[in-house]
């Protein structure tokens, strides 16, 4: 009858049309690397790109791990592998570029993107998930890497928590394991876990 709600702007169409590009995270422990679902969700993808691209990541320690659950990182404030704030900052306000649609997207309200729930993909064992504080619209440059069923924190399940899956690890996931089991204090590593580097292959 026209009296309802006008439907929201279609999303420019994904023209990604190759493989999905692959991350080599390269740590104190080993190796990893992640497809990265260009295909699937592509905001959230093109923003990690970016943000490695330009060497945000480098430095930066594992701030967060716990065995049966995941590896938390990719907060600035954790290139202090002490940092009483790790797990409360992101990247800086500013641009960056959708690799599948060419339109330029915003980080905003202290370095956060907006959601991109869209593609269900579980938080299964050995997926890359958004880390975000559990508002909508949280999330910024923090990722985990599951190491167990985390379907529970899946956008699509039931609860508040919502975590979008954006890649899989397909070369490493023993590196995942072995960073989850390591000595903590209140989850932190007690020998510090760095990031050297992360490069991107496929773009």
């Amino acid at each position: 009858m026209g009296c309802g709600p006008s439907s929201p702007t279609a999303p420019p169409p994904n023209l990604w049309n190759k493989p999905n590009p692959v991350a080599t995270l390269t740590t104190t422990m080993g190796v990893v690397k992640v497809e990265l679902y260009m295909d699937r969700v592509p905001i959230t993808a093109s923003n990690f790109i970016d943000l490695a691209q330009s060497g945000f990541y480098n430095g930066i320690h594992f701030h967060r791990v716990i065995p049966g659950f995941m590896d938390q990182f990719g907060c600035p404030y954790a290139k202090d592998p002490n940092a009483q704030n790790a797990g409360t900052g992101g990247p800086e306000d500013g641009t960056f570029t959708n690799l599948a649609t060419g339109t330029t997207e915003k980080r905003s309200n202290g370095g956060n993107i907006k959601d991109e729930n869209i593609s269900k993909d579980s938080n299964a064992p050995g997926t890359l998930s958004m880390a975000n504080t559990g508002r909508p619209n949280s999330g910024g440059s923090q990722f985990f890497l599951n190491v167990n069923d985390n379907s529970n924190l899946d956008w699509f399940s039931p609860g508040q928590s919502q975590h979008p899956v954006f890649g899989k690890v397909v070369e490493g996931y023993d590196i995942c394991k072995a960073i989850s089991e390591v000595p903590t204090r209140n989850d932190n590593p007690v020998e510090p876990i760095r990031m050297e580097s992360i490069t991107i292959d496929g773009i």
